[in-house]
């Protein structure tokens, strides 16, 4: 840390009303964020998303993998998907997000942007299977990205972050059914970022088998 660093207090609210967003800043040193991000770039089978709009299932350029407990199904933008097993390094960062954060999860969507030309548009993580106002926890990896926030109601009420490598974010309370988020693109960033987002399924499908 800088001698003119703030330092960053986990438990500010980053949000001015209607939800919770607390920034632990870096909660890896860079050496540990260097190795899991080579990790789980080299070694998860990275698929591009699909999003269902206007009736047309669209392949997006990010690229997404989801690990949990269970089999879990989740659907989001039209699209479903099955939960992998857990990886050790995986099973790793749950840990550590879970003793930051005090919150327990069981699922984990991983997102992988490639460069600055990839980002992701305005949305909210409030899909019935999450349950209401659940608490998302956001670790990032790689190239720092800036993470924006729009009140519904209130447009013109936007709050931005810079996600460093190796950060940790916590959304929670009322964030999702008040706020959308989102990650800009920028033609400046030339470097990928891998965004772990750990949840908490509580209306979960398990395929039987």
């Amino acid at each position: 840390m800088s001698l003119f660093e703030a330092p960053i207090d986990p438990a500010f609210n980053h949000l001015p009303s209607d939800g919770i967003v607390n920034y632990h800043g870096r909660v890896l040193p860079t050496k540990q964020a260097n190795y899991y991000f080579d990790a789980l770039h080299q070694t998860l089978p990275w698929q591009h998303d699909q999003a269902l709009i206007y009736g047309r299932l669209i392949t997006t350029v990010r690229r997404v993998a989801w690990y949990g407990d269970h089999a879990y199904a989740y659907t989001y933008s039209g699209a479903t998907r099955h939960a992998l097993a857990w990886t050790s390094e995986l099973s790793e960062l749950k840990t550590l997000v879970e003793q930051h954060t005090e919150c327990s999860f069981n699922a984990c969507l991983l997102n992988l942007y490639d460069d600055g030309g990839t980002g992701m548009a305005w949305h909210s993580d409030d899909e019935k299977s999450l349950g209401k106002n659940a608490a998302i926890a956001s670790l990032s990896l790689g190239t720092p990205r800036k993470f924006v926030f729009k009140h519904k109601r209130e447009s013109t009420l936007q709050v931005a972050l810079i996600l460093e490598h190796g950060s940790l974010l916590l959304m929670h309370g009322t964030t999702q059914s008040h706020w959308l988020h989102s990650i800009p693109k920028s033609k400046k960033i030339t470097n990928p970022r891998i965004n772990l987002t750990f949840r908490t399924m509580v209306a979960a499908t398990i395929p039987s088998t």
